[in-house]
C-alpha cells in the first residue's frame, strides 16, 4: 500500500478523512495524494439559451479551481506535519462519484469521508464510487474517530467473492493489526456445482500470510445483518471493519436495504469496502 488517494470536500479546511489518510500513509511510508473536485458547469447549463448565466457559471468555476490549485501547498504542509513525507495535490472537474471512481484506479486505496451534507455524499453516491472504481475504498465516518492504530481489525466473512476481494485488498492492514477477528456470517452457496466447490478456510489462509486470527460466530437471528456486524465489531473492540460490498444485485441492495447500506448508514468506525 504505497499510493493513497484522499478526497477532500473542501480546500479551505481539512476533514477527519484527510487526517486519517495522512496517518495511514505515514504508517506505510506511502505517497498521499489529495484531490478536490469542482462540479462541472456544463451540468448546470439550462435547457434554454442563457449566455450571461453560462458565462457566469464558467467564470465562477475558473475562480474556484484557481483557489483550489492555490491550496496545494496548504494540503502538503498539513499532511507533512502529520508525518507524510511524500504528498501531492490534484484538482479535477466533473461529477464527484464518477471522477473519484476514475482517479482511484490510479492508486492503491481511496479514502473518503462519509458526508451527509452534500448531494454527492449520499449513500447511493458513495455506493457508486465503491462500485465504479473496483478499488478498495476506506470510508471514514463523520465526527470523532480513532486514528488508524489498527489494534483490532474485524473481517465480515460470508465466503462470497466480494468478501474475499476485500480481504486481499486489506492484507497490508491486517498484517499490521495487533488482533484480527473474523466475524462469520451465513456462508453463501453457489447456485450450481456445489459438490465441485473447492474448500477454503480464511483463518488458514491468513496464517499462511503470517496473520493470526480468531473467529466469532455472528448471531444474526432476525436482526439486520449490517447492524449485527457492527454490534459484533464493537464488542470485539474493532477500530476498522473489512467487508465486501453488494453481495446481492446493486438494485436490491439500495432499494431493499442490505448489509452494505446498513453499515454505511450506521458505522462509527472506518470501513474498508471492495466489490
Amino acid at each position: 500500500m504505497r499510493d493513497v488517494l484522499v478526497y477532500s470536500e473542501s480546500y479551505k479546511a481539512w476533514s477527519p478523512g484527510v487526517e486519517y489518510a495522512a496517518r495511514l500513509a505515514t504508517a506505510f511510508d506511502a505517497h498521499l495524494t489529495g484531490i478536490w473536485i469542482c462540479p462541472s458547469p456544463s451540468a448546470a447549463i439550462p435547457a434554454f439559451e442563457a449566455p450571461d448565466l453560462l458565462a457566469l457559471l464558467f467564470e465562477t468555476t475558473r475562480q474556484l479551481e484557481d483557489e483550489a490549485f492555490a491550496a496545494g501547498p496548504s494540503f502538503v504542509d498539513c499532511v507533512h506535519k502529520l508525518g507524510v513525507h511524500k504528498a501531492s495535490w490534484q484538482v479535477a472537474e466533473g461529477y464527484v462519484p464518477d471522477t473519484l471512481a476514475l482517479a482511484s484506479r490510479y492508486h492503491d486505496l481511496l479514502v473518503i469521508d462519509r458526508s451527509n451534507e452534500t448531494a454527492w455524499g449520499s449513500l447511493s453516491a458513495v455506493g457508486n464510487i465503491v462500485m465504479g472504481s473496483g478499488m478498495p475504498c476506506l470510508i471514514v465516518p463523520p465526527g470523532q474517530l480513532n486514528l488508524p492504530a489498527l489494534d483490532t481489525v474485524a473481517i465480515a466473512w460470508n465466503g462470497s467473492a466480494e468478501a474475499l476481494h476485500a480481504v486481499h485488498a486489506a492484507l497490508p492492514l491486517l498484517a499490521r493489526a495487533l488482533r484480527v477477528v473474523i466475524l462469520h456470517g451465513e456462508q453463501q452457496q453457489p447456485m450450481s456445482m456445489l459438490s465441485w466447490r473447492p474448500p477454503f478456510d480464511l483463518a488458514s489462509y491468513l496464517l499462511r500470510h503470517g496473520i493470526a486470527s480468531e473467529s466469532k460466530r455472528l448471531n444474526e437471528g432476525n436482526e439486520d445483518i449490517g447492524a449485527a456486524l457492527l454490534t459484533a465489531a464493537g464488542r470485539a473492540g474493532a477500530t476498522l471493519l473489512v467487508m465486501g460490498a453488494y453481495g446481492h444485485t446493486r438494485f436490491s441492495e439500495w432499494v431493499l436495504g442490505g448489509a452494505t447500506r446498513s453499515v454505511l448508514e450506521q458505522a462509527t468506525i472506518p470501513v474498508l469496502m471492495l466489490h
